[in-house]
């Protein structure tokens, strides 16, 4: 590399033998001005540039840096390599005009971290989500010690408003008079619950609850009994006949195979409950 001071400014040259030197097919790809950099501020004995303390050292970490960055490394990548400053960098090369295939570089890598931040940026939002998400669930929950008769008996009433068998049927144009209380979920937690209103408020014998199970062909009926029963208290014996499939309500609902346990429905055969249950949610829609 040779430096040629003049005035008011100087200019330096870089000899390479060939192209490929800088990671180059031909001279076209060279940048317009060659490889001539103008320091308008001249040439002084202080400059990192031209240090006598210094010498050739810092001579070829510039000349390592400038073929560099003219094949595209961003002052990042060329301060991990060399350890220059990046400022340093940018004082050298901020006038430097670059080939269009290391302008292609640079934009590229600068569309790549910025996918790579948004993605790191997502995972920490995700993260700090998840962590809010749980203070607050785990605030909630001790707030919801103990639920009274009273809390229990709405509590009942609401979900057989939701989810129970409410319409009464017709055969051959006259009303069915005989109707069962009937219950359908997936949720196991919500058909325990519901059975603690049969049981506590509905005074519900042990011996009128039945139960059935509607499942996909693949899944295991026998596993499947085995884990209502415990959920439900509910002898095997009183389990009815299994379904398989989805049912005509749920049909174009939820996608195949999202119900783990499949659903649950609850039956007990008492018209006079049937009727109290809706006098109940009549007189909770009227308050």
């Amino acid at each position: 590399m040779e430096v040629s001071p003049s005035s008011p400014s100087f200019s330096i040259y870089i000899s390479i033998e060939s192209p490929k030197d800088l990671g180059l097919r031909s001279t076209t790809e060279l940048p317009r001005h060659g490889y001539i950099i103008h320091n308008k501020e001249g040439l002084h004995k202080s400059n990192l540039l031209y240090n006598e303390n210094m010498g050739s050292v810092v001579r070829k970490d510039y000349e390592e840096a400038f073929k560099l960055r003219l094949v595209g490394r961003s002052y990042s990548e060329i301060n991990s390599l060399l350890g220059i400053p990046k400022s340093t960098l940018s004082g050298w090369f901020s006038g430097l005009e670059l080939s269009d295939k290391a302008n292609d570089r640079l934009r590229k890598r600068v569309y790549t971290k910025s996918i790579v931040a948004l993605i790191r940026r997502n995972k920490n939002q995700t993260h700090i989500a998840i962590q809010r998400m749980r203070k607050i669930r785990s605030a909630a929950r001790k707030e919801i010690m103990s639920i009274s008769r009273k809390e229990l008996k709405l509590i009942g009433i609401a979900l057989y408003w939701a989810e129970g068998y409410k319409m009464t049927k017709k055969v051959h144009g006259r009303e069915v008079t005989n109707h069962p209380v009937s219950f359908v979920n997936s949720d196991p937690a919500l058909i325990s619950l519901f059975l603690r209103f049969l049981r506590d408020i509905c005074k519900v014998e042990e011996n009128r609850i039945t139960a059935s199970i509607r499942i996909y062909e693949h899944m295991n009926e026998k596993e499947l009994l085995r884990f209502w029963c415990k959920i439900t208290n509910v002898p095997l014996e009183k389990f009815q006949k299994t379904y398989y499939g989805v049912s005509k309500s749920s049909q174009h609902k939820r996608p195949f195979n999202r119900l783990q346990y499949g659903t649950l429905a609850v039956r007990v055969n008492d018209t006079n409950l049937f009727h109290k249950i809706i006098g109940w949610i009549n007189g909770l829609a009227s308050v």
